[in-house]
């Protein structure tokens, strides 16, 4: 009866999660990115629009992320202390609550394809709460974590099965691509991303290289088809390969993101003192913000965003490859692949090296979905780098 005790009293304490240096870095990265964001939201948010005069403060884009960065801070804690492993798809599904969080996304698509609010032309968004504190859901962010989660789980679950193209990899490629079908409709680019996500989790939880060429047949025509019957989209590719082959037809957005770099220089107009934010640059608060942060802080500014990306990625990884178990390695991967490819996209589009898409930038720009639930996600990773390498052992012994 006493050895039982002490196996129960070490059990807990080895299941307890141990803070590491790695965490704390990760999470004083993580900070420092969604501090800089407030300030230059903030900064970007000033307009001289005529109507600016009419709005109150609670009604502009500055007072949300002013709102939305203490409870994005507040998210992030609080899922760091959630343990990873009870996201996991092991023993009854009902129990998971990775299960409920996968229907309840695929609900959430369906409803904003019936009800969503259209913007820029597109469906993405679900009103929360109509009104002078207008709040809004975009369904595609969540369901961008979700299936990140989903498919670490259900490569845990199914180990080296994954090889079995018919009862394993068939099934999982199935889910996903529903969810990224449901996307594509009004949001090319995280579609896109989820199944460029999917591809590097399969691939490192084992699965054959040919398994992984196979959705390519349905993939590809799929993606091909819904560039050409959206003209936007078309037209967006068309002007950014017209300008690489003879400098000319640059949308208007990416013109001004250069102007407002070059106008940058080195040590930039300073704080506040921008003026492409004034009408001239589109999504100033939210895909552009990169380009606002180059023009009043200069190179400077920029490389100071770039570094901190940079070491959310190394201390990332060292997360990955210091994991014990299989769900954590891959969860983990996800979720640092999914921060550091996004930020990538982000950066390229607002330097004009790819073509424009409305990708934010993680933790930088406007926007309560995609700063929660990054925040979150961000959350389980550090619950991740938490965990100490006995508790694992002791936990699936």
């Amino acid at each position: 009866m006493k050895t039982e005790c002490q196996n129960i009293r070490f059990y807990e304490r080895a299941a307890e999660p141990v803070s590491s240096a790695g965490d704390f870095a990760i999470e004083m990265v993580v900070l420092l990115l969604m501090a800089t964001g407030t300030v230059f939201v903030y900064s970007a948010g000033a307009t001289l629009a005529p109507d600016a005069a009419r709005l109150r403060f609670y009604e502009t884009p500055m007072f949300k992320q002013i709102v939305f960065f203490p409870l994005a801070v507040g998210i992030l804690l609080l899922m760091k202390r959630v343990d990873y492993r009870l996201f996991r798809l092991q023993g009854p599904l009902l129990k998971s609550p990775t299960f409920y969080l996968v229907i309840f996304s695929f609900i959430s698509l369906a409803a904003v394809l019936i009800f969503g609010e259209e913007r820029n032309q597109s469906k993405r968004w679900l009103d929360l709460m109509p009104g002078p504190m207008y709040l809004s859901f975009q369904p595609s962010e969540l369901t961008k974590w979700v299936m990140i989660l989903f498919v670490a789980a259900y490569l845990d679950k199914v180990g080296e099965q994954i090889q079995d193209f018919k009862r394993r990899f068939i099934p999982v490629c199935c889910i996903v691509g529903l969810a990224v079908g449901l996307i594509v409709i009004e949001d090319f680019g995280t579609g896109l991303f989820i199944a460029l996500l999917t591809f590097l989790l399969l691939w490192i939880g084992g699965a054959r290289w040919w398994h992984l060429l196979t959705p390519l047949i349905v993939a590809v025509p799929g993606f091909i088809a819904a560039v050409m019957l959206s003209p936007t989209r078309l037209n967006r590719i068309k002007r950014f390969f017209s300008f690489l082959l003879d400098q000319e037809g640059l949308p208007y957005q990416a013109q001004q993101s250069l102007k407002a770099i070059s106008v940058g220089g080195l040590w930039g107009t300073g704080l506040g003192r921008g003026v492409f934010k004034y009408g001239h640059l589109p999504e100033d608060t939210t895909d552009f913000i990169f380009a606002v942060i180059a023009e009043e802080m200069g190179f400077i500014g920029a490389l100071w965003v770039l570094l901190l990306f940079t070491l959310f990625l190394v201390f990332g990884i060292r997360v990955v490859l210091r994991c014990p178990d299989r769900f954590g390695k891959l969860l983990s991967a996800g979720i640092v692949f999914s921060i550091g490819i996004q930020a990538a996209v982000n950066i390229g589009v607002v330097t004009v090296v790819l073509p424009t898409k409305g990708i934010p930038l993680p933790f930088v720009s406007a926007g309560g979905s995609s700063l929660l639930l990054t925040a979150a996600a961000t959350g389980i990773l550090l619950n991740i780098a938490m965990q100490s390498p006995e508790s694992v052992e002791v936990l699936q012994g």
